[in-house]
């Protein structure tokens, strides 16, 4: 490799330095991605991930609410990610108390799901939403603002009544109320609001008094500047749920943060196309004038009404004149495979199915089932985020508080280090071929290769409230003197002959 007069000079003062200077210049070479061009602008992050959050995480933010509030893809997106990350039902919560000797203790696992059927009605403290209901909504905030904070209430609260046996609810609060410009080096450190230690654990929030978008607070704000108030909550009492990308990241990033442009081009493209295809609809026409010499000059040029209706004839042209159309080339054929190129790679952004968001099902048994199958070990793997950063630690706040205020009693028998262990249960990939899901999940049940709690949870049932329900049919059957899996008729008329 060449060297220039700076790397002569060193090599005569250090030689060392000259060769790692020549060593690191040879390990650069091999890696072309390393190297600007005119072709290649090699754009670089170099900042910590809180450095960029706290570049962009707020105008993202705001971008995002934006497009669900004014782009049907953008909310096709957001319905796709909430209906198979929590669901119709929610992320249902299976308890697994255990006993002392392993064994799963049934009759306090029935009390613990009769208390949570109670709190499930009235769980946050608007009464405005159930169980399911806040999950959505809070998924729904989770994934496009990136972030959400929730607040736990326990027992008695001033103003609060929590309508359930458990003395629990939860607040839900959008991360407006955590200014991203609340920064401080000295202690505490506070990074975008969020209070954090040496090791960089989130220690307390602090978080506005009122929405600073409420117009409450506009008008408080604007009649008095610095009006809006902080309080400080621990971090014991608030939960954090956040979209991260990066180590010790304080705030979290909207799941649009990669499509936002390409969401944006798409909806400026299909609203040129459709005003072009407006345009085409409204059949315009013009006069193509002749040569001058063709005009007679006795002509006075009056004004003529020339209005188009079906099956018309222009029968007043003039010499050197006629009438020509504007032709738009509209609707453009190659829209809709633009389009749905567009779409693809908003699907591969944002983690969701291109056929659900672009509602086209075209393809093959096997196709299907393979984009099914790809598409939901991401749904999966967001609801296990989803599920660790909210459902668990309120089910465990939850039954803390059944416990101390006296609504579960707890057998001795019990460990206590398992009780609040649980399955939590989301949204199974529905079966595209009933028969032949049926079959096989039959075929593996039988051969001992999985059970019967364990395929009824994969089609997002609790095994407890099924056996019930079993139960409780079954027995039905037996009074009306019929057998399960006859005909009802024929079994009638037996026992009546």
């Amino acid at each position: 490799m060449a060297s220039n007069w700076l790397d002569t000079a060193i090599a005569a003062v250090s030689p060392g330095w000259a060769l790692k200077r020549a060593h690191a210049r040879r390990v650069l070479s091999y890696y072309e991605a390393a190297k600007p061009s005119t072709t290649r602008k090699a754009r670089r992050e170099t900042g910590s991930g809180d450095t960029a959050v706290l570049r962009a995480g707020k105008s993202l933010r705001e971008q995002a609410r934006h497009l669900e509030q004014n782009h049907d893809l953008a909310r096709g997106v957001l319905n796709v990610l909430v209906a198979n990350i929590v669901g119709a039902n929610g992320i249902t919560i299976e308890p697994q108390p255990r006993n002392k000797d392993g064994s799963i203790n049934v009759n306090l696992a029935a009390d613990i799901r009769q208390l949570l059927r109670d709190w499930s009605k009235r769980p946050e403290v608007t009464w405005s939403h159930d169980w399911p209901s806040a999950q959505r909504i809070a998924c729904r905030t989770w994934v496009r603002d990136g972030e959400f904070l929730t607040q736990l209430l326990t027992g008695s609260v001033a103003g609060l009544n929590h309508g359930t046996k458990i003395p629990f609810s939860v607040e839900l609060i959008e991360s407006d109320l955590l200014p991203f410009e609340l920064m401080s080096s000295s202690e505490p450190t506070i990074t975008a609001g969020v209070e954090r230690n040496a090791w960089g654990r989130p220690v307390a929030y602090h978080l506005y008094k009122l929405h600073p978008g409420d117009w409450q607070s506009v008008n408080s704000f604007r009649l008095m500047p610095g009006s809006l108030d902080l309080k400080r909550v621990s971090a014991d009492n608030m939960l954090h749920p956040k979209i991260v990308d990066r180590f010790r990241q304080a705030r979290g990033v909207s799941v649009f943060a990669s499509v936002l442009s390409r969401l944006d081009d798409i909806k400026d493209y299909e609203e040129s196309e459709r005003v072009a295809a407006k345009v085409a609809a409204s059949m315009a026409a013009y006069i193509k004038k002749g040569r001058p010499e063709e005009y007679d000059p006795e002509d006075d040029g009056e004004p003529r009404d020339l209005r188009f209706r079906p099956g018309m004839i222009f029968d007043d042209l003039k010499i050197g004149e006629e009438i020509g159309t504007i032709d738009t080339s509209r609707p453009n054929p190659q829209l809709e495979p633009h389009r749905n190129g567009q779409l693809r790679a908003v699907a591969s952004g944002t983690g969701t199915a291109y056929s659900s968001v672009s509602k086209n099902y075209d393809g093959s048994f096997s196709s299907q089932r393979q984009e099914l199958v790809e598409s939901f070990g991401i749904y999966a793997m967001l609801g296990a985020e989803f599920a660790s950063q909210f459902n668990r630690p309120i089910y465990e706040r939850l039954l803390l508080a059944a416990r101390l205020s006296g609504a579960l009693k707890i057998p001795h028998s019990v460990d206590l280090e398992t009780l609040d262990d649980a399955l939590y249960i989301g949204p199974q990939i529905p079966w595209i071929d009933p028969a032949k899901e049926a079959a096989a999940w039959e075929r593996l049940e039988r051969n001992g290769h999985a059970s019967g709690p364990e395929i009824i949870r994969r089609r997002g049932q609790n095994p407890a409230d099924v056996m019930e329900q079993e139960k409780a049919w079954r027995s039905q059957w037996k009074d009306e003197g019929l057998q399960i899996g006859t005909d009802p008729a024929n079994d009638k008329a037996k026992a009546k002959t």
